[in-house]
């Protein structure tokens, strides 16, 4: 398993992991993630994600340092909300956010057993 699928903090997304047609979700292991904001401009997104990782890093780094864990961690949170992973939804159009919950239990699991059965194929 690689590091980052220790833990459910560290979920990224793959290229070969499914991602909602709608563009807000990617799943792994049946559990659907929310992806960045689209709308990011792409040089912030490049600054967000920087930061995203270096406060990974700073994370794995301050184990033994409470107070350095938790400015990391804190962190690792505003660089999520601001990608738009973690917050509030950062579409507009009303719809429920499904972050972190088990895509059998959305409205996307027809979608996802047509993708997972393509897969068995």
């Amino acid at each position: 398993m690689s590091p980052a699928r220790k833990g459910s903090q560290d979920v990224q997304p793959r290229s070969g992991e499914p991602r909602t047609p709608d563009g807000r979700y990617f799943v792994v292991r049946g559990r659907l993630w929310r992806l960045s904001n689209p709308a990011l401009d792409p040089a912030e997104r490049k600054r967000l994600v920087q930061e995203l990782m270096a406060a990974r890093r700073a994370v794995r780094t301050a184990k033994a340092d409470p107070e350095a864990l938790r400015i990391a961690r804190s962190r690792v949170e505003a660089a999520k909300r601001a990608l738009g992973e973690r917050g509030a939804p950062w579409w507009t159009d009303g719809a429920p956010d499904y972050n972190r919950r088990m895509v059998a239990n959305t409205p996307y699991a027809d979608w996802f057993e047509t993708v997972t059965a393509k897969d068995a194929d």
